[in-house]
């Protein structure tokens, strides 16, 4: 009965080790089999994934994130939107300001304060708007000086590498004649005892003052006679007396007039927007693969993008490494295309407003712009609304092809930018100047929490954040304080309030209807609460390393102190990418 019992046992003892061996087999072909799925799947989403290049979204086929009962929740409106409603299109109270340059009775005619044989000259920086500021600035340089001043010079070095002289873009007779009564200006160097006559090179450190001219720029001119300041872009201080802001402007609003050529293009330009539509938006766009390298800024392209720009980055041999994460969240990165579109249709824009979009290559081409023109069908350049043949005298002049986008910017109903850059800024004063025309500026800071969270919440809600984040960043009057930011993109010495038409208007009865819906809603340019008063946008502009230092004494290799002038040697320049 033993080995019965022995044999029963041993059988059920190998019958249990035999499942338990096919259980660890199966076991380890679903383990293999898992780890080999796991190769095959795509990477973990990056956390920046909301701003992947080519990203499908809610505007787009109707996907989203889903409420729990099966509802996209964050869903773009499909309706045309009021195009045509009132506050879309102006700004409040904006009747009752004014652009006022007129100089005051104390302003000296130049033929007394010029002084013989004192001539300035300047080799602007950059691009267009870049070379425009140093324009400017070189006007008031030298009539703090008493300098008769030479026609500037336009930057032919840098990236844009336009060979473009002042003549070629500027109406050079016309700013002479406009401003006489305030600067003697000539358009080339006298000879000098029958000989060219070859200046003194010099530079002056940035913000540079009244009395940092006087004491730094005036003894050499003085000395020799004839003095070019080279690299010449925010060189003079954003703070100076009325009397010289007052001159910027004349200069930067009346006198800077473009060629007759430009100013026809740019009017055709604008002409054939507006035979499309009754109203339209002008749109700077920003998104070009070197701005974007130099600004350290990620959006979320995966390893292609952080190689691709990284590559460009290392012409920067100084370029610090940024954090991208912190430069979002300080709003120093631009909004990326569809960003843009869904600010403005969350403002109120339908999607049958037409846009005009002023932009260089884009990062990503057609796949990144996809999205606004998803958001925005009526999508042109100038590029679509003129032919070659209208262009090609214009082809290959980065800075007269930029001319026209600035006209069509400068005229259009609104004007919008992704970035705060030198062309934002320049045509952000100039339409607060000439009438307060609306011009969006994006509220980065805040703008960049609800990009990143917007797939959380309904539209609605989203529309409603919108709102309120931009508030005091939509060109209405006083939305910025005065003297705040760059005089170019605040001229409030040269902007009067006519306070009694405004007092007599706010005196009258208001009317039902369209007024009394104004009475009760909040205006959305207005800065009407508090939160976003500290939330002006920065934005990164290309220096070279020795601005920083330009108001410490150099030190020579032998341990000698000197000052600025006399160790001022010319350097290589950096590439201005984000000069307009």
């Amino acid at each position: 009965m033993a080995i019965p019992r022995r044999r029963q046992h041993y059988n059920h003892f190998r019958g249990r080790r035999f499942f338990i061996r096919a259980i660890s087999v199966v076991s380890a072909a679903l383990l293999l089999l898992f780890l080999f799925l796991s190769l095959l799947a795509p990477s973990p989403v990056d956390k920046n994934d909301h701003l992947r290049h080519g990203r499908k979204d809610s505007w787009e086929d109707g996907t989203g994130n889903l409420d729990g009962i099966g509802e996209p929740k964050f869903l773009v409106p499909t309706t045309k939107g009021a195009a045509d409603h009132h506050d879309l299109w102006t700004t409040r109270n904006s009747r009752f300001y004014y652009g006022c340059s007129n100089a005051s009775s104390k302003f000296a005619k130049p033929e007394d304060i010029t002084r013989p044989n004192r001539y300035l000259l300047v080799a602007t920086s950059g691009g267009l708007n870049q070379q425009r500021t140093g324009i400017t600035d070189a006007v008031v340089a030298a009539r703090i000086l008493n300098a008769t001043l030479v026609i500037p010079m336009l930057d032919k070095k840098s990236f844009w590498k336009d060979s473009s002289n002042f003549s070629d873009i500027f109406n050079v007779d016309w700013f002479i004649t406009h401003l006489a009564k305030d600067v003697k200006i000539i358009k080339e160097l006298p000879l000098r005892r029958g000989q060219q006559w070859d200046p003194y090179r010099m530079r002056v450190p940035r913000k540079c003052n009244e009395k940092c001219y006087i004491n730094r720029v005036l003894p050499v001119l003085n000395k020799k006679q004839a003095v070019q300041l080279n690299k010449f872009d925010y060189r003079l201080s954003n703070k100076l007396e009325t009397d010289y802001q007052k001159l910027r402007c004349r200069v930067n609003y009346h006198a800077l007039k473009f060629t007759n050529p430009i100013i026809r293009m740019g009017q055709k330009l604008v002409h054939r927007m507006r035979t499309r539509s009754k109203h339209f938006i002008a749109l700077h766009l920003r998104f070009e693969p070197d701005m974007l390298a130099f600004s350290g800024c990620y959006y979320g392209g995966g390893d292609k993008e952080r190689a691709e720009l990284g590559k460009i980055r290392k012409r920067w041999k100084t370029l610090h490494i940024s954090n991208p994460d912190k430069e979002r969240r300080r709003g120093r990165c631009p909004l990326t295309p569809e960003e843009v579109g869904l600010m403005l249709r969350a403002l109120g824009y339908g999607k049958d407003v037409h846009v005009y979009v002023a932009s260089g290559e884009v990062y990503g081409g057609e796949e990144t712009l996809a999205p606004l023109k998803a958001l925005f069908p009526n999508f042109y350049s100038k590029d679509t609304l003129a032919s070659k043949e209208e262009l090609e005298p214009f082809t290959g002049f980065s800075s007269r092809m930029a001319a026209l986008d600035f006209i069509v910017c400068d005229e259009s109903d609104v004007f919008v930018t992704n970035n705060n850059g030198n062309m934002a800024k320049i045509l952000a004063g100039r339409r607060r100047y000439l009438g307060h025309k609306p011009t969006i500026r994006p509220n980065a800071k805040k703008l960049y929490r609800l990009f990143l969270n917007r797939n959380n919440m309904t539209w609605e809600e989203f529309e409603s954040k919108v709102r309120t984040f931009q508030r005091g960043f939509m060109g209405e009057p006083k939305e910025v304080r005065p003297g705040r930011g760059e005089f170019h993109e605040n001229p409030s010495t040269c902007i009067c309030e006519d306070t009694e038409a405004k007092a007599k208007a706010e005196a009258q009865p208001r009317k039902f209807g369209k007024d009394k819906v104004e009475q009760k809603e909040e205006p959305l340019g207005g800065l009407a609460d508090s939160e976003n008063v500290d939330d002006e946008p920065e934005w990164v502009e290309f220096e070279d390393d020795e601005d920083a230092s330009d108001l410490r004494p150099k030190i020579l290799p032998n341990g000698t102190a000197v000052d600025y002038e006399a160790s001022l040697v010319e350097e290589p320049e950096l590439d201005l990418l984000l000069s307009d």
